[in-house]
């Protein structure tokens, strides 16, 4: 494999993450052990595959390709790769990452995945076990036990990871954290946070399905059996299910909560240190269903205390409905979408999925904090532009990310647990230590989902 620049201030013998992929490769079939993640020098080059590039992976790709190389790209959709070919002519193209990964393996520092949620971990996990970087799109995984893995593994192989979570590098969220641990609002015993999806926004069109459609016909070229990837489920191809539209059914997607959550949940979860919740309660207005999200559903957790911090109710409420106001806060709540942080001495408010504009509440106290230098809290935390820098700035300088797996493994925890609940229409308990859900055994049997052959985790090393 050529080296990542030419860089000839380098010595000779020095020792970098491709000799030992190469070294690896040329000795055993077995996959590469664990490597150093900090090889890289400052203008060095990092080889980036991506897997599923249209819509936010191509977003990302581009984010994360300025000043490195795009070796391959990955689609089961050749319409894709039109303008992936003009803008990245040197990549190789495949349908199937499998493929992409063994002829390529060597010649790949790190990947991308941009694909719907049930293909998110084969791509990573196998990616991974042999030594990749990775960047995930959120919510990292489909179910509780894929969580659980990707974490264990990135910590194995010492890769750097990411969930592609946009608002966590957002200055806002950094103000929340500071603001909340220097005691501004005092003691949180209450988050709510809302969104008017899946009743309406990008991917989701407020029509409840009870069955799949009917198929049409597919895109010239588009392998349906590798977009349906690691599912038992036969659907057909249909516009209700491709490009956009997979998020609301569950074999493939996580439904509004998996699609926003990610977002407006992480903040608090961060600022909190919730950790893992307890209890989760759900209210629908709807009947659930296996195939398909309902448009409205409340989903309470209860997380315990932690140290000398109370415990907390957080409610995530989704569809047409919006949350009642807690006393106190007179900023009026947009009906897209937004969080309320209530604290023993006022609360934390911002509209929107992301912390793009924190405030205070009541707004007389915002207005004395923002007018006042004197009344703001120092910052100490250090800022990252963006997760997409800061995730090739990890590979190349070591250290931890943002939202490396270890953090948003078990965020995405959370988020699939009330995805859990609002599926089955029914509250559970949580046991994080033991990976038990009690009293709902129709959700608990959703904890690990059984790959189908060719995309469990054996056939993938």
């Amino acid at each position: 494999m050529k080296p990542v620049s030419k860089n000839q201030n380098r010595s000779s013998h020095q020792t970098t993450r491709r000799n030992l992929l190469k070294t690896a490769a040329a000795s055993t079939l077995a996959l590469p052990t664990i490597l150093p993640n900090s090889v890289f020098g400052a203008n060095d080059k990092i080889n980036i595959a991506w897997v599923g590039f249209g819509n936010m992976g191509w977003g990302d790709l581009n984010n994360c390709a300025h000043g490195n190389n795009v070796v391959a790209l990955c689609d089961c959709n050749p319409k894709e790769w039109v303008r992936a070919k003009k803008k990245f002519p040197d990549a190789k193209f495949f349908k199937d990452f499998r493929v992409m990964l063994r002829e390529m393996g060597n010649q790949i520092d790190a990947v991308g995945v941009g694909t719907p949620d049930h293909t998110h971990f084969a791509i990573a996990y196998m990616a991974m076990s042999m030594g990749k970087h990775v960047f995930v799109e959120k919510p990292l995984v489909h179910s509780l036990q894929e969580a659980r893995t990707l974490k264990k593994l990135a910590k194995e192989k010492g890769v750097v990871t990411q969930m592609g979570n946009q608002g966590h590098a957002l200055e806002g969220a950094y103000l929340i954290k500071e603001w909340v641990d220097a005691g501004l609002i005092g003691d949180v015993r209450e988050v709510i946070s809302w969104t008017n999806r899946p009743a309406s926004g990008w991917g989701f069109n407020g029509k409840v399905k009870s069955e799949y459609p009917k198929g049409e016909p597919l895109p010239e070229g588009m392998d349906w059996d590798l977009w349906l990837g690691p599912t038992h489920e036969h659907a057909e191809h249909s516009r209700a299910l491709h490009p956009t539209t997979w998020r609301p059914w569950w074999h493939f997607g996580c439904g509004g909560l998996g699609d926003i959550g990610c977002h407006t949940i992480d903040t608090p979860y961060w600022a909190l240190d919730l950790g893992a919740p307890t209890r989760v309660d759900v209210d629908m207005t709807e009947d659930a269903n296996d195939i398909h999200t309902p448009n409205g559903s409340s989903v309470h957790y209860h997380f315990p205390a932690r140290g000398d911090k109370p415990p907390v109710k957080l409610s995530w409420i989704e569809g047409p409905t919006k949350p009642v106001s807690p006393e106190g806060n007179d900023w009026d709540l947009p009906g897209g979408g937004g969080l309320l942080m209530v604290g023993s001495k006022g609360g934390i408010f911002h509209p929107g999925m992301r912390p793009d504009s924190p405030r205070l509440y009541p707004k007389e106290r915002w207005e004395e904090y923002r007018t006042n230098p004197e009344k703001r809290v120092p910052k100490t935390l250090k800022r990252v532009k963006g997760i997409h820098n800061d995730w090739v700035n990890t590979i190349r300088n070591g250290g931890t990310s943002v939202t490396d797996f270890g953090y948003s493994a078990p965020l995405t925890e959370v988020i699939l647990l009330g995805t859990l609940a609002i599926r089955t229409g029914k509250g559970l308990d949580w046991n994080s230590e033991t990976m038990e859900i009690g009293g709902n055994d129709e959700a608990a049997k959703w904890i690990d989902i059984e790959a189908r052959e060719g995309w469990r985790p054996k056939d993938l090393v």
